[in-house]
């Protein structure tokens, strides 16, 4: 006689694996590493990075999808812009 075939569950699905983004940036200025933190404030529709060290900071408005790397790029992007002479 021959064994019953047990029933065989397929193994579980892996979660995707998401990286996360930084937080915490150098700074422009001071060029100091892990310095500037990024906050946001969803209420009043504000994005606020500031440094730590130099106390240097700077403010954007914000959206649902706004991250914090993304009001680090805008400081990078707007001090490049006043650096640029014409």
């Amino acid at each position: 006689m021959g064994k019953r075939k047990s029933k065989v569950n397929p193994p579980p699905k892996k979660r995707m694996r998401m990286d996360k983004l930084d937080t915490v940036f150098c700074c422009p200025f001071c060029n100091h590493g892990n310095s500037v933190e990024c906050h946001i404030d969803m209420k009043n529709s504000i994005g606020e990075a500031s440094c730590r060290i130099c106390l240097e900071s700077f403010s954007t408005t914000a959206t649902a999808l706004t991250e914090p790397i993304d009001i680090y790029s805008e400081w990078i992007d707007e001090c490049q812009r006043v650096n640029t002479v014409r």
